[in-house]
């Protein structure tokens, strides 16, 4: 009995660092400037929204402070080679701080549905997830620019991407809910399994 309880704590921190890697590699993928904006569009942001959807609101949110830690400290794993401070800020600051903020949303809404998280409720979760995101994202770029109209206005070019991007991570993680039902632990798992 006391192995399984010692292998748990392993077990999660290997998939908390498993996703922050998981973040880093989709920073090999670089960021293009649409319209003029001074926030490139990545694939990067996606990282986050599946650490919710699989790992929960905890260990999801986790494994995004691991990644904007390692970034913090210089490693450039951001799109573009980013990495120390400076990106945190400049004009996509918001955004990439908003990161942590989104994956605990996400994985706040997904643990509410378990022990099967459907489509509808991912789609649902991802896209709190991205609002979340712009909620702190297009105040702090207004900030940095000194004109928030012009960073909300800018911000639209995200929407389609970002709109295609969620749909892909919802897809994604109906399939890993299905293929490993027991991904998602912790408190919220353990009220479902009582209830």
């Amino acid at each position: 009995m006391s192995a399984p309880r010692q292998a748990a704590p392993a077990a999660n921190l290997a998939r908390t660092v498993v996703f922050a890697a998981f973040i880093a590699v989709l920073g090999i993928f670089p960021g293009f400037y649409l319209g003029g904006a001074a926030v490139p569009v990545v694939l990067q942001n996606m990282g986050p929204l599946l650490a919710g959807s699989i790992l929960g609101a905890r260990r999801g949110g986790a494994a995004v402070l691991l990644f904007l830690a390692l970034v913090a400290i210089g490693l450039p794993l951001l799109s573009g080679g980013r990495g120390g401070i400076a990106p945190f800020i400049g004009p996509s600051g918001g955004f990439v701080v908003g990161w942590v903020v989104s994956a605990v949303v996400v994985g706040l809404i997904v643990q509410r549905s378990l022990p099967k998280p459907g489509l509808f409720v991912l789609l649902g979760a991802n896209l709190a997830g991205v609002a979340v995101d712009y909620l702190i994202g297009i105040p702090y770029w207004g900030l940095v620019i000194g004109d928030l109209r012009a960073a909300a206005v800018q911000s639209l070019v995200f929407v389609p991407g970002d709109a295609v991007k969620l749909v892909a991570v919802s897809l994604v993680a109906v399939a890993g809910h299905r293929a490993i039902p027991a991904t998602l632990t912790g408190s919220a798992r353990r009220a479902t399994a009582e209830g």
